[in-house]
C-alpha cells in the first residue's frame, strides 16, 4: 500500500508541476481552477497522512510557515553588475565602436536586444535540478537570502524535470532574472489596501522590492508576483550564445519574456528600440528600455567588464515621463564629501507613479545655462524613471520681478566660507567638521553597501550627531559605553538599543574591502575597494603607497590614486584608522595562495586585445601563478602581452628592450 502512495504523491506532483508551468509560465491552462485545487488537495491530504514523504521541491512547499527573521548574505558565484546607460543614437553607436575595438578586427558581432523589465534582480541557484538558494542583488557582489519568498511564485520552478536536465547534461546551475509586478494586478493590489485602510505603494516596483522582503511567506503568496528569466549560467554549459541560452531556459521550464530579438548590426538594433519605445505602454507590465547584449558568449569573455559594468551589454533607456510644475525655492544641500548640490524645492506633482517635490539641479553652471530662477514654472522628468531632474524652464510663465540664481558664498550648514576649484564646476565646504558631512559620512559608513549597521539610519545619526555622541566613525563603536543614555532616549527603549549595538558589533566582521569602501574616500567605489584591497591586502600598505603603485593596479586611474594619497596624507585620517583598528574593525586580509609559482615575482603588463580571453581573466591566471600585473610598462616590467591593435605600452617595451609575448607564447608560458 506505501508503494501505491508513494507513487501516486510522485504523479499528483508532476501533474500540478505540468499545470503550473502551463497557466503560470505558457498561459495556456488545460483544466479550471475547481479540478487544479482538487489535485493539490489529494496531495496535501496524502503528504499529510505521510509526512516522511514530504520533499523540498514539492508544491505543497511553496508556501513555508516559519517567519525569515534574517535575510543572510550571499556570495554571488559571478558578480551581478549594473548596466552602463545609453539615451541616443549616437550613444548606441559608440557602444558598437567600443565592441568592435575591443575584439580581433576578423570578428563579427550580433546582438540580442531584450525588454528592460522594471522590476527587482534576482539570482536563483539549482543544485541537482532543484531550486536550492534564491538571493537579490545586494550591491551585486553580495545579495540577501530570500528563498522561502521565491518559492512562493509558481512559475519558478522548484525542481527541473530530470530528463530535460539529462539531455542538456545540467544538474548545477544559475538562472538570473526581474521579479515584478503587472499594473493592473498592481493597481487592484492598491484598492484593497486602501479599503482596508492601509498604506498605498507608489509603483510596482516598489511594492515588489518590498514584497520580496517581507518576513511572512503567506502574505507574499498573496500578493501578485511574477518573473522573466534571462541569464544561464553552468559549468557543464557549452560555451554558445545569449540567444541559445534564452532558448534553453524556455526549455528548462523557465518563464522567459519572448519579446527578444537577434539582431545582426546595430541599425537593427534602433529599429528594436524605436517599436519597442512606440509600444511600450501596451504591454501589461512596466518597461524602460531596452537591454543590448553581445551574442557570442566566448566574445563577453573577451570584452570582459569594468568595476561596475559589463563591456559587452548596455541599456538603451526611453524618454523619460515629464511634467510642469512650479519651482518654489532653490536650496543647497551639502554632501559627505562637501560638496553643494542645488535643490529645487518644487510645487508637488504625480510623475512615473509617484510625488515629487523635489528635483536636482546638479551644479551652478546648470542653473546658469538654462536660467533657471526661483518662481519659474519649470519641466521636470525622471530621468530613467527614477531621478527626477529640472529640464526646462517654461519662460512665457516667467514672473516679472524673477532674479538670477547666485552661487552661495558661505555654507548653509555651518557657515564656512566655500571653495571652487580651478577648472571645476562644483562647489565645496572644506570644514570637515560641518555637521551635513559628519552626517553624510556617517550614513554611507553605515549603509548596507558598506559596514551594513542595521538600524543606523539616517533619522538616528541625525539625531545621534545633534547630541554630540557621534562626530567620526570610531564613535560608532563607542556608543555602547552610552547604553543607559541611549536608553532613556525617547523612541527607543532598551531593545531596540540592544539590537543596534549588536549590529555594530557584528559590522566588525566585515571584510578589508567593505571598510575601506566605508571610509567613503573620493572616487573609491565598492569595486575600487576590492580591487585595492586585492593588492595590497593592508591598510597600513596602502597608506604607504604611491601613487605609481596605486594606478599600477588594473582600471585604477590617476583621480583615485591622487585622491587615496591626499586622504591618508591628512594626520587626523590617520589617526581615525588607528582608532577602528582598536575597535576591531578588518584592515588586513589573507593573500590567496598561488596555485603555481610558474611566474613568481614576474610582471607583465597587457596591451591590445586577446582573442582567448578577456585582460581580466589574464589578470586572474598570472596572479595564480605568482605574478603581477602593471598598467605601465618600466624597467622593472618582466614581460609585454600583445594581443590585437596593441597601443603604446609595445613601443615604449620595445625602446627598453623588455621581453615580448605573442598571445601564443603566453598561453605556452602559463601550460609550463
Amino acid at each position: 500500500m506505501s508503494k501505491k502512495i508513494e507513487q501516486r504523491i510522485e504523479e499528483l506532483r508532476e501533474l500540478i508541476r505540468e499545470h503550473d508551468y502551463r497557466y503560470h509560465v505558457l498561459a495556456e491552462p488545460i483544466i479550471t481552477d475547481f479540478e487544479y485545487d482538487k489535485l493539490l488537495r489529494e496531495l496535501i491530504d496524502l503528504e499529510t497522512a505521510n509526512p516522511h514523504l514530504i520533499t523540498p521541491d514539492s508544491p505543497t512547499q511553496r508556501v513555508g510557515s516559519d517567519l525569515t527573521k534574517e535575510f543572510k548574505p550571499v556570495e554571488h558565484t559571478t558578480p551581478m553588475l549594473s548596466l552602463s546607460n545609453t539615451y541616443s543614437e549616437e550613444e548606441l553607436y559608440d557602444f558598437d565602436r567600443r565592441v568592435k575595438e575591443g575584439l580581433p578586427s576578423s570578428e563579427k558581432v550580433e546582438y540580442v536586444c531584450e525588454l528592460k523589465i522594471d522590476g527587482v534582480s534576482v539570482s536563483l541557484r539549482y543544485v541537482k535540478g532543484k531550486l536550492s538558494v534564491a538571493a537579490t542583488r545586494g550591491d551585486g557582489t553580495i545579495g540577501e537570502e530570500i528563498t522561502t519568498n521565491v518559492k512562493t511564485i509558481k512559475s519558478v520552478p522548484l525542481s527541473i524535470n530530470n530528463n530535460v536536465l539529462d539531455t542538456y547534461k545540467l544538474k548545477d546551475f544559475e538562472v538570473r532574472g526581474e521579479i515584478y509586478m503587472e499594473v493592473e494586478a498592481f493597481n487592484k493590489l492598491n484598492q484593497e489596501r486602501e479599503l482596508l485602510g492601509e498604506r498605498t505603494f507608489a509603483n510596482p516596483r516598489n511594492s515588489t522590492a518590498g514584497t520580496i522582503k517581507l518576513q511572512d511567506p503567506k502574505i507574499v503568496a498573496k500578493r501578485p508576483l511574477k518573473i522573466f528569466l534571462y541569464y544561464l549560467s553552468s559549468n557543464n554549459l557549452k560555451e554558445g550564445t545569449q540567444y541559445g541560452n534564452l532558448q534553453l531556459l524556455e526549455k528548462l521550464g523557465f518563464r522567459v519574456n519572448r519579446n527578444y530579438s537577434l539582431c545582426k548590426n546595430m541599425d537593427e538594433v534602433l529599429k528594436f528600440c524605436k517599436e519597442w519605445e512606440e509600444k511600450k505602454d501596451k504591454l501589461p507590465y512596466e518597461i524602460d528600455g531596452v537591454v543590448i547584449k553581445v551574442n557570442s558568449l566566448r566574445q563577453q569573455k573577451i570584452l570582459g567588464n569594468i568595476a561596475k559594468s559589463p563591456r559587452w551589454a548596455v541599456a538603451f533607456k526611453f524618454k523619460a515621463k515629464q511634467a510642469t510644475t512650479k519651482l518654489n525655492k532653490i536650496t543647497w544641500q551639502v554632501g559627505r564629501l562637501g560638496t553643494l548640490t542645488p535643490v529645487a524645492e518644487l510645487e508637488p506633482v504625480f510623475l512615473a507613479g509617484s510625488t515629487i517635490s523635489r528635483a536636482t539641479l546638479h551644479n551652478i553652471d546648470e542653473i546658469k545655462r538654462k536660467d533657471i530662477r526661483e518662481g519659474d514654472t519649470v519641466v521636470i522628468e525622471k530621468g530613467g524613471d527614477v531621478i527626477p531632474k529640472v529640464v526646462s524652464v517654461v519662460l512665457s510663465e516667467r514672473p516679472e520681478n524673477s532674479a538670477e540664481v547666485k552661487a552661495p558664498i558661505v555654507c548653509p550648514e555651518c557657515g564656512s566660507k566655500l571653495y571652487r576649484p580651478e577648472g571645476e564646476v562644483a562647489i565645496y565646504c572644506e570644514n570637515n567638521l560641518c555637521p551635513a558631512q559628519i552626517r553624510g559620512r556617517l550614513a554611507h559608513f553605515a549603509s548596507r553597501g558598506a559596514m551594513d549597521i542595521e538600524g543606523l539610519g539616517d533619522a538616528l545619526i541625525n539625531l545621534f550627531v545633534d547630541m554630540n555622541f557621534l562626530h567620526s566613525y570610531s564613535d560608532i563603536y563607542n556608543l555602547k559605553n552610552k547604553r543607559k543614555e541611549l536608553i532613556d532616549i525617547e523612541r527607543l527603549g532598551e531593545k531596540s538599543v540592544d539590537n543596534l549595538l549588536s549590529a555594530i558589533e557584528k559590522s566588525k566582521q566585515k571584510s578589508f574591502e567593505k571598510v575601506l569602501f566605508a571610509l567613503g574616500i573620493r572616487y573609491v567605489g565598492a569595486g575600487a575597494a576590492q580591487k585595492i584591497a586585492d593588492h595590497f591586502l593592508s591598510i597600513d600598505a596602502l597608506i604607504k603607497a604611491r601613487e605609481e603603485e596605486i594606478e599600477s593596479i588594473y582600471e585604477i586611474g590617476p583621480s583615485i590614486s591622487r585622491s587615496i594619497t591626499r586622504y591618508f596624507s591628512e594626520k587626523k585620517n590617520r589617526e581615525e584608522i588607528e582608532k577602528l583598528k582598536k575597535a576591531g574593525l578588518q584592515f588586513e586580509k589573507k593573500k590567496v595562495k598561488a596555485v603555481s609559482s610558474t611566474l613568481d615575482g614576474k610582471t607583465f603588463v597587457l596591451t591590445g586585445t586577446l582573442s582567448g580571453m578577456s585582460r581580466d581573466e589574464a589578470k586572474d591566471k598570472i596572479i595564480s601563478l605568482g605574478g603581477s600585473v602593471t598598467s605601465s610598462v618600466s624597467k622593472n616590467t618582466d614581460y609585454v602581452v600583445v594581443g590585437e591593435k596593441p597601443g603604446s605600452k609595445l613601443d615604449k617595451a620595445q625602446k627598453l628592450n623588455i621581453t615580448i609575448l605573442s598571445e601564443e607564447e603566453f598561453l605556452k608560458m602559463l601550460e609550463k
